[in-house]
């Protein structure tokens, strides 16, 4: 009998120590999670860097460590879907140069845990890329391959037609299935559809979308989107320069090839960089129904202190200007991961890894500009409150999860 009050500690040890399954747990948030289609508060648990637990009420004894979120947003982690990591020592270039920027000074603080660079390298130099800046990285790195072999490395380099090879873009492709996740073909100024006809060669043989940046001045906007697939993606979407053709015809009316295109399932990611978002643009294309599909930054050294800012500027914009803020937030993270087919990022599920971030959405004055100097005010601006990637917290403004400290 004596055995009994022995038995009944260590049962009631074994069920405290099972209560505090949980890591994390973030109480009280609204979740916007569009894979599961929730749009509700709810409790979201975390162990061992996946998503264990998500429902309307988890005990605060079941965590080692509680979140208090309520009045904030969560969200999967966001996804850039345009950006340029390759930062080297070369100055006046993208590819391993200055122009380029490092992906962790940037992600974190904005919400972002996974960043798409957007062909900066081309089969020549990827690996030089993955060792010095996607293996070096906190951040997940993904990419796009140029079809130029060497990649964003300026002219003549990059518009040597013999240098852009379908198949060895495609073997690259190959090695590197889980971070390449297409092919880009941008910033050629000649005549010749060669280099656009190799890339989408490359991406038809790998299965995987093209980006088209559309530096291509000699090439038509309507040519492009002819050629393009459905997941396809375009960017700069939201671009005014005229050799280029705006999405948006001097009478502020969606030219017919465009809407065709997206409605055919040609997608749309906004590219803002320092000169490929304009208000005369984005706003009469929302308000006619073609919104962006992701909101690719064009993350580099110039875009980041000009009208851009950061992702969640971006998504601002387009909160202020008509879109719902739950809709900008699905498609800055679900939307994001499929179109670039990584659908286990982007989404909240019981299993998945724990890539997740805080936001607060503030109400007040706040003005945002464009590449052309151009001015909008609006009432609402998202900022990050925490972001975790893998489980682990990379970003915390507020110290919402640090010990309070007295003094």
């Amino acid at each position: 009998m004596k055995r009994w009050p022995l038995l009944f500690l260590l049962i009631s040890l074994c069920l405290q120590l099972r209560a505090q399954d949980l890591d994390i747990l973030i109480k009280g948030a609204y979740l916007i999670d569009a894979k599961n289609g929730i749009r509700d508060s709810m409790d979201v648990g975390v162990l061992a860097g996946k998503i264990a637990r998500v429902a309307p009420q988890i005990a605060s004894g079941d965590a080692k460590k509680v979140i208090d979120a309520s009045g904030l947003i969560l969200s999967p982690g966001l996804i850039d879907l345009h950006t340029h990591l390759f930062v080297g020592s070369q100055a006046r270039t993208f590819a391993d140069g200055f122009s380029s920027v490092s992906p962790d000074n940037f992600s974190f603080r904005s919400g972002i845990t996974t960043m798409v660079d957007a062909g900066t390298s081309g089969w020549r130099n990827f690996e030089t890329f993955k060792k010095n800046v996607i293996d070096a990285s906190q951040t997940r790195v993904l990419a796009f391959l140029n079809i130029a072999g060497t990649g964003m490395s300026g002219n003549p380099d990059q518009e040597n037609l013999l240098d852009m090879d379908p198949e060895k873009a495609f073997e690259t492709l190959l090695q590197y299935p889980d971070i390449l996740v297409g092919i880009k073909i941008g910033h050629f100024t000649g005549p010749e559809w060669t280099p656009f006809e190799n890339a989408l060669q490359a991406a038809e043989m790998a299965n995987k979308p093209l980006l088209v940046e559309c530096h291509l001045p000699q090439y038509t906007l309507a040519q492009q989107l002819e050629k393009m697939r459905p997941g396809d993606i375009l960017t700069h979407s939201f671009e005014e320069i005229e050799e280029r053709m705006p999405i948006v015809d001097e009478q502020g009316m969606l030219r017919s090839f465009v809407k065709a295109a997206y409605d055919r399932g040609i997608l749309f990611d906004v590219g803002h960089g320092g000169a490929g978002f304009w208000f005369s643009q984005a706003i009469p294309a929302v308000q006619q129904g073609l919104t962006p599909h992701s909101f690719g930054t064009d993350l580099h050294r110039f875009s980041m202190n000009s009208g851009m800012k950061n992702m969640l500027n971006v998504m601002s914009k387009f909160i202020n200007i008509g879109m719902e803020v739950n809709d900008v937030i699905e498609r800055a993270s679900w939307q994001a991961a499929q179109a670039i087919k990584r659908t286990d990022l982007g989404h909240l599920s019981e299993g998945a890894v724990a890539d997740l971030t805080l936001l607060k959405l503030h109400e007040g004055e706040f003005g945002f500009i464009d590449a052309g100097a151009n001015k909008i005010e609006g009432k609402y601006k998202l900022e990050t409150e925490l972001t975790m990637k893998g489980g682990k917290i990379v970003y915390d403004l507020n110290g919402l999860a640090a010990k309070k400290y007295t003094y």
